[in-house]
């Protein structure tokens, strides 16, 4: 990757159908190592809380340590898209959401903040885009959610849920909406979500039909305490060093070779 990634970059590739890799990070040194090799987005994901601080959710993230890990990333890189996670209860409201993204952006120098949840979300989304805040919103498995769903489970295998979330993803993109990460789904309606939206849909767990694939970079590099989550792949397994397993997943995106079979939701 020689050239800034913009939106319209992600747009392009989705219309040529070439594979988009997106990696989290927390600081700057990680998002040296995955800007050298290659990611087109880093995702400066709320998964902090469970993977950096130690928590055993991601309900106790504040917005202002996602402003803090979020300008930490951005001092480290300048080439891929910057996303940053909107915490929990930091977009209760419309007004509430523009003044979280607006620190995130300012702040913290994200090009987008993420956000989840459906349809109850439209209006937020379309409150943020109607006022230049580009948004990547989020359905499937919300963990955000957990309590509420009663645990880390896949969404949409039953044809009611299957269509809700299939729906709530054209309202959000109608709402503006410009990139949707899908977690935790069936293979199938990943692909269909993929084919029946213009923005990029990045999967994690919702299989080989995504548009792209997103890990948490402690999965990927396999030092996630306890077992990793199905979906993911332990890349520096076969590597030996941070920098080559990085390599290896971009790749492996691009390529069409993650995620494989065993890595997917039937």
């Amino acid at each position: 990757m020689k050239n800034k990634v913009t939106l319209s970059t992600l747009e392009h590739m989705k219309a040529a159908g070439e594979k988009i890799a997106v990696l989290t990070a927390y600081d700057a040194g990680f998002a040296r190592l995955a800007e050298s090799a290659g990611v087109e987005v880093i995702l400066v994901g709320d998964s902090l809380g469970m993977v950096v601080q130690g928590h055993d959710s991601t309900l106790p993230v504040t917005v202002e340590e996602m402003v803090y890990h979020t300008a930490m990333v951005n001092r480290g890189c300048s080439l891929p898209l910057l996303v940053a996670d909107m915490p929990f209860m930091s977009h209760g409201t419309p007004r509430q959401a523009l003044d979280s993204a607006g620190k995130l952006m300012k702040e913290g120098g994200a090009h987008m903040v993420k956000l989840e949840g459906g349809h109850a979300q439209v209006e937020t989304v379309r409150h943020l885009t109607d006022r230049a805040v580009p948004v990547c919103a989020h359905l499937g498995l919300l963990p955000q959610s957990i309590h509420q769903l009663g645990g880390y489970k896949v969404q949409g295998r039953d044809s009611r849920s299957a269509e809700r979330i299939l729906k709530d993803a054209h309202e959000l993109q109608q709402a503006g909406a410009q990139m949707l990460v899908l977690e935790c789904v069936p293979e199938m309606l990943g692909r269909e979500i993929s084919l029946a939206l213009d923005i990029p849909v990045i999967g994690i767990g919702a299989g080989r039909g995504c548009d792209g694939q997103v890990l948490v970079l402690h999965d990927m590099l396999g030092i996630t305490p306890g077992k990793a989550p199905g979906f993911s792949k332990n890349f520096m397994a076969d590597t030996g060093s941070v920098e080559a397993a990085m390599r290896a997943y971009v790749e492996a995106v691009h390529d069409g070779d993650f995620p494989a079979r065993e890595h997917c939701f039937q």
